[in-house]
């Protein structure tokens, strides 16, 4: 062959690479989620260059601006109308940026800087050779009790790389309920989940617990990753696109041009089917829902208190979020199929979170069961299927975070020789003790009990209203009985604070540092703003319901 035949061969096989376009990226609508990313990789720098003694400060105040930044953000989006009417898909398809995902993205990045106030909290335990220390471990890479650790203690070193770590979370969780192609939807996944299974490691006393709730958590998550990316594979091989809107179409039949290639596939419901249940079950592990939820009470008891109140807020928000478009924008044709499916989770997660809850002596554990039962209450606004159900969890989510956040930071606060006494033998009598924190740790169990000035009530009332108008009402009896089951176990807590003898050799209640203080103030606060006067914010929901297809 020639030279000028090879060299045709080499241009004619060359010529469709020059047409490639280049991304079309919008930045500022992507900005609360660059913000993030940007101050995580400024996090892990400061690690690198900044001297050991000045790192706690500079990496509180890098993530403390840029979750205020990234908030700010997101205000300045809905203010302009990308909620409403400029919603619409940036990154190339990649992201949607519509009202569900701004209210989701706002609810993180607030719910994340109360969780990081938490984190820097170095006032609650006893001074560790002269300084202060966190709910962090010295050297997260020392053998538990070894002399590496000893060592680590009496030279005053922190883990700050719990920052960064936060960042990237919080960064996986911003992208989680906005992905709007299913690729996006696990890279996010991945994004969230992996400094999580670090950061349940990290806990300064109960080490072996807190690591062993970390290979827990990792291998199970683990699972779920391999199931979503299971069903993904499948629902590609289906439709032949990872777009949700392709895919919803091929679903409905309304598809204009079909790849030749695909005929074959489109028509096979297993596909589908399989695809669609794979994806909704690993979504469904991330929420904590029956018969997905076995990972939660050995991760909530073990991981560090400030990492498990950021899990059960935030990655909760995310995780709903994530499932409410996959439902609502990739898989509305397939409601008549996946509604039973999401009943019988709903009543099994609402009954057994609550009935189970009732054998804890643990709170921490107690407060995971309650968790799961939560999610049951949150998936019957799901199945509503109506504009009122979105914006029933949109509400939800956000009344619940704030009150599990807050409810976890005093959980830090009640301590003996050991660390955090979380048995709950050891809170009897706390009221007479320390008034003042078991009436804030009561207003979070009346709270989480759904008794009405609270926003849990305004929360349960909205979602259970939206699924009797979507024609579930045997689904909110049942969630109306696992209410009243429920109210017994956190009235139980109350009673024992307040109508017990204190013990003489009963936990301490630490004096925290500002820090936890504004946590658990900000927790009551919308706790009770959003039961007195819910209004405002059931509306904000509202004209937030609106999926961009």
């Amino acid at each position: 062959m020639s030279a000028s035949a090879v060299h045709s061969l080499w241009t004619s096989a060359a010529d469709p690479i020059a047409k490639i376009d280049a991304p079309k990226i919008e930045y500022a609508q992507l900005a609360p989620i660059l913000i993030v990313v940007g101050a995580a990789v400024v996090g892990i720098l400061i690690e690198g260059f900044v001297p050991r003694k000045s790192r706690y400060y500079a990496q509180v105040f890098v993530a403390s601006v840029a979750l205020v930044a990234a908030f700010a953000a997101v205000v300045a989006l809905a203010a302009d109308g990308y909620g409403t009417t400029k919603a619409g898909i940036a990154a190339m398809g990649a992201i949607a940026v519509d009202g569900p995902a701004l209210f989701l993205q706002g609810t993180i990045l607030l719910t994340a800087l109360v969780g990081l106030f938490t984190f820097a909290e170095r006032r609650l335990d006893p001074e560790a050779e002269g300084n202060r220390v966190d709910s962090f471990a010295a050297q997260a890479s020392s053998v538990p009790g070894s002399d590496g650790e000893k060592k680590a203690v009496k030279a005053g070193f922190t883990t700050t790389e719990v920052f960064p770590l936060l960042l990237f979370a919080v960064a996986g969780m911003l992208v989680f309920p906005a992905a709007n192609d299913l690729l996006t939807l696990f890279v996010a996944l991945e994004v969230l989940s992996l400094p999580l299974y670090l950061l349940c490691a990290l806990a300064r006393r109960k080490r072996l617990i807190s690591q062993e709730a970390a290979v827990k958590y990792f291998l199970l998550g683990s699972f779920a990753s391999a199931f979503l990316l299971f069903g993904i594979a499948l629902l590609y091989g289906y439709a032949g696109s990872m777009s949700y809107a392709t895919i919803a179409q091929v679903v409905d039949g309304t598809i204009q041009e079909v790849d030749p290639a695909l005929v074959n596939t489109m028509g096979n419901d297993v596909l589908l089917l399989m695809g669609a249940g794979l994806l909704i079950m690993g979504l469904l592990f991330k929420v904590g829902a029956v018969p997905f939820h076995m990972w939660t009470p050995d991760v909530y008891q073990g991981a560090p208190t400030p990492v498990t109140g950021l899990m059960a807020a935030a990655t909760k928000v995310a995780a709903f979020g994530a499932l409410l478009r996959v439902l609502y924008v990739l898989l509305p044709g397939l409601r008549w199929d996946w509604r039973p499916v999401m009943w019988a989770v709903a009543i099994v997660t609402m009954l057994g979170g609550a009935i189970v809850a009732i054998t804890q002596t643990d709170i921490k554990r107690l407060l995971a069961y309650s968790a799961i039962s939560h999610a049951g209450f949150i998936l019957a606004g799901v199945i509503a299927t109506t504009p009122e159900g979105i914006s029933s969890v949109l509400f939800y989510l956000a009344a619940y975070s704030f009150v599990t956040i807050g409810a976890f930071a005093v959980v830090t606060l009640v301590r003996d020789a050991g660390g955090e006494a979380t048995h709950l033998s050891k809170w009897a009598g706390l009221g007479r003790r320390s008034p003042l924190v078991a009436a804030v740790f009561a207003v979070f169990l009346l709270a989480f009990a759904g008794i009405p000035l609270t926003s849990g009530f305004a929360g349960k009332f909205a979602v259970f209203k939206a699924a009797a108008e979507g024609g579930a009402v045997p689904l909110v009896v049942v969630g109306v009985i696992a209410s009243a089951i429920a109210a017994f176990f956190y009235i139980r807590v109350i009673v024992l604070m307040f109508f017990s003898e204190p013990r003489p050799e009963g936990p301490t209640v630490a004096v925290p540092s500002p820090l936890t203080m504004m946590a658990i103030g900000m927790g009551v606060v919308v706790t009770v703003v959003l039961g007195v006067a819910p209004q405002y914010f059931l509306e904000l929901a509202g004209n937030a319901g609106v999926f961009v297809r």
